[in-house]
């Protein structure tokens, strides 16, 4: 019980491993604190679905370089997104900027939600059973005819 308890701790103050080597840190901290910042918006072109500053691709590192080595010759963050955008256009980006060409892009996820539910819902109004009319009631030739069936079929007790 105590080592489940140790380990719960340790996973609440855990901190994802960030794959920024120690010798790609700047010496400033406020710079260090915008280069992580563009880092992580910025895509891996090779994991594509992990930010620069999570990956270990040397791709990534690369780029995590670049935009330090950015912000050390005094570019602003919009300057070296713009650099790295210029080189390696738009898809480096985690969040695109919205544009006509990227509008499909941002309306993806409503447009699948919406086509989901109508799917679901069109799925549960198919296995609806259909409504039954009510049979008409037995004429009395009808219920004089269950009558005798009914009679004929019990046992008799001679």
């Amino acid at each position: 019980m105590i080592r489940l308890t140790v380990l719960l701790v340790m996973l609440l103050f855990a901190n994802p491993a960030a794959a920024v080597d120690p010798g790609e840190r700047l010496d400033d901290p406020v710079l260090e604190e915008r280069a992580r910042g563009l880092s992580q918006e910025l895509r891996c072109l090779v994991c594509q679905n992990q930010s620069i500053d999570d990956s270990d691709a040397p791709l990534a590192k690369d780029l995590r370089v670049l935009v330090r080595d950015r912000l050390k010759e005094g570019d602003t963050d919009a300057e070296v997104l713009s650099y790295i955008v210029d080189r390696y256009g738009e898809f480096v980006l985690l969040r695109p900027p919205l544009r006509a060409g990227t509008v499909l892009l941002w309306l993806a996820p409503f447009i699948v939600l919406i086509v989901g539910i109508a799917s679901v819902l069109v799925y549960v109004r198919s296995r609806r059973p259909e409504a039954v009319e009510a049979p008409a009631p037995l004429s009395d030739a009808e219920k004089a005819r269950l009558e005798e069936i009914v009679i004929a079929r019990e046992p008799r007790n001679d």
